[in-house]
């Protein structure tokens, strides 16, 4: 029964109606405490908080670069030092005290852990808020460890912490640190091989054509226009581009620039993986590893989702959809009917698609330009050159008609799907469809009808207490009622 399910899963992909993409979500709350430490990547968190005064602390020594391993893939290396951190300790001591502030009383491996550091890291500086009696030792732990509480004195700071950033997580990577881990994980040093992009859509009833042309641009790693008929797999194709480049990339949960902080990590749109525990145990626990983004936007989409979304009172923002896409692939589907203006959104992105970089504003008015890493792709059912100018397009260099399917391939799809399906079809059945539902009504193929027309077999059959079976007459039915308007 297992085979069967997934032998339909594959050939319901291959109609291009792969499912509904997750909506929008606004990530992991501003505080979540995390549980017992991964290996590897653990869930978000976002971090920081506030030191922009003008008596600020000495400037922070600048961190370690982020390395590579020996088989040259990128790995943010854990720091071993407060400096390797990259933030001023009056950050990371606050995230402790808002930590403390609402666990109460908890041991330092775990404070570490919820700020995605190891406890040597952070030792010196509870030793310190020990000495100013910000925090008492409650009790002893494992290993030499203390189980830390707040003073009255040590309340009284985080309350007035937890009202300039409601946020304590994970401490957040320096902006400078994620441009480099794009630079070194950019989709432009990937060129997928014809065998690969042909892996990629293995389980798609694509031509060879197609494919072709598809890969061209997955190789060139820049953008396409996506267009034909509805119902032939335009999303479906947009969304396995990304597995041609077949490998993984490492995100900071939360970044820091000019004093904000930037959630990234998405876990409603980047799909985290289990790393080995060795590599685990050098890596970076602010970082997670995801399998390389794809992001989708359709018909929801507005101008703010390409904007930094800030909460309120909390002093968290939410990283822009093409920020969270980086190496990796951007999709607006269903393009030409976004609740936003065509012109608005083009002109929004013809700086990032011709520079490969964008600018963002910041809560507090600045602007900050961050990498545009990603291949962009733009679904639609419309024609391309009625919906933007030439100017545009040729931004987009690679436009590819998604076509009906052949009287062949429409033969074949419905034949295997009735077999995955367990519903008895002959060749002849399939003809007398073709014949009088298509040919004679003068109607249009579509990869999505064979599986729309035998589910309408299938729920006729389980109705009525029937065998099985796609009879002309059965058909007949399925077709009136699927086609009554169309």
């Amino acid at each position: 029964m297992a085979q069967t399910t997934h032998k339909i899963d594959s050939l319901l992909l291959s109609l291009g109606l792969a499912g509904e993409p997750p909506a929008d979500g606004q990530g992991a709350a501003a505080g979540v405490v995390e549980s017992e430490p991964p290996a590897a990547s653990v869930e978000p968190t976002p971090p920081q908080l506030p030191t922009d005064t003008p008596d600020a602390e000495p400037p922070v020594k600048k961190p370690k670069q982020r390395k590579r391993t020996k088989s040259d893939v990128f790995l943010p290396e854990a720091p071993r030092t407060l400096d390797d951190v990259g933030l001023p300790e009056s950050d990371v001591s606050a995230l402790i005290l808002k930590f403390l502030y609402h666990r109460r009383a908890e041991t330092g491996f775990r404070t570490a852990h919820q700020l995605g550091l190891r406890l040597p890291v952070i030792e010196g500086l509870l030793r310190q808020m020990k000495q100013d009696r910000l925090v008492v030792y409650k009790g002893s732990a494992a290993g030499g460890d203390y189980v830390y509480e707040l003073t009255e004195i040590g309340l009284e700071q985080a309350r007035g912490l937890v009202a300039q950033s409601s946020y304590f997580g994970a401490a957040p990577v320096p902006l400078d640190q994620y441009v480099e881990s794009v630079q070194a994980q950019t989709l432009d040093n990937r060129r997928p091989t014809l065998e690969k992009i042909r892996a990629a859509f293995a389980d798609m009833s694509m031509s060879e054509r197609l494919v072709s042309r598809v890969g061209q641009a997955i190789h060139a790693g820049r953008g396409m226009f996506l267009f034909g008929n509805a119902g032939n797999g335009k999303t479906s194709i947009a969304s396995r581009i990304t597995k041609a480049f077949g490998d993984t990339i490492w995100i900071p949960k939360s970044i820091i620039t000019a004093g904000e902080i930037i959630r990234l990590y998405d876990p409603n749109k980047h799909k985290a993986v289990i790393v080995d525990p060795n590599l685990g145990r050098l890596a970076d626990g602010r970082w997670v590893c995801i399998e390389r983004p794809t992001i989708i936007a359709g018909g929801e989409l507005r101008m703010e989702n390409l904007e930094i979304a800030y909460t309120r009172g909390s002093g968290i923002g939410e990283a822009p959809l093409q920020l969270k896409a980086n190496c990796g692939t951007l999709l607006i589907d269903d393009f030409g009917r976004q609740r936003m203006n065509v012109d608005e959104l083009l002109n929004r992105w013809i700086v990032p698609l011709e520079e490969r970089r964008d600018f963002l504003y910041l809560e507090s008015g600045r602007t900050v330009e961050v990498p545009f890493d990603e291949l962009i792709v733009f679904s639609t059912n419309l024609e391309p050159r009625d919906l933007v100018e030439e100017a545009f397009l040729r931004r987009i260099p690679y436009k590819i008609e998604v076509l009906d399917p052949t009287v062949e391939q429409y033969r074949t799809l419905f034949l295997d799907l009735a077999e995955a399906m367990e519903i008895e079809c002959s060749p002849e059945d399939v003809d007398y469809v073709i014949d009088r539902h298509y040919r004679q009504a003068e109607r249009g193929m579509r990869f999505c009808h064979p599986r729309d027309l035998l589910r309408q077999v299938e729920h006729y059959c389980k109705l009525h207490k029937l065998p099985l079976e796609a009879t002309p007459e059965r058909l007949d039915v399925a077709v009136k009622n699927y086609f009554s308007i169309m």
